[in-house]
């Protein structure tokens, strides 16, 4: 859902103010949306998630010219209608894709995602980064080999502040 607020309190502008629906799936949550280029993307979680490695937890994607929608997936179902290309999936070893984020830093474009199991670190979890790119057709794409993991472990100097 897409709702307006207000930018001094961060609150809802009004108590009635219109709450749009983007997409719809019985088990859709983590929503991120991210514009690029006159597109707005939409990137949803579908599936089960804290199951570990039975995790079904993976990533979709749509786009829209205006933030209300709607939102397409590369075959042009509408994301209210069930519709989202998969982004980013599970593999062997990783897990349950989670969380979508997308950070620009010195002129490279990370996405970011956490994995539910991480068979290479024992089954932990930790943030993963790819690089992103955009592919021809405006489409975003992370290449599962160029994960990079970043473990977020906190100081105990960190923790005093």
């Amino acid at each position: 859902k897409l709702i307006q607020l207000d930018a001094k309190t961060g609150k809802r502008i009004t108590p009635d103010s219109p709450i749009t629906a983007l997409a719809f799936n019985s088990s859709i949550e983590a929503s991120y949306l991210y514009q690029h280029e006159g597109w707005y993307y939409l990137f949803v979680n579908w599936g089960s998630c804290l199951e570990g490695a039975k995790s079904t937890y993976n990533i979709r994607v749509g786009r829209s010219h205006k933030v209300t929608g709607p939102y397409l997936d590369k075959d042009g179902t509408d994301m209210l209608a069930h519709g989202g290309s998969l982004f980013l999936g599970s593999t062997a070893d990783c897990v349950g894709p989670g969380h979508a984020g997308i950070i620009v830093d010195q002129g490279t474009n990370w996405f970011s995602c956490h994995f539910e199991y991480d068979g290479t670190r024992g089954g932990t979890t930790a943030l993963s980064l790819f690089p992103l790119h955009w592919n021809a057709d405006g489409w975003p794409e992370v290449d599962i080999s160029q994960r990079q993991v970043q473990t977020l472990i906190a100081s105990e100097r960190h923790r005093a502040r």
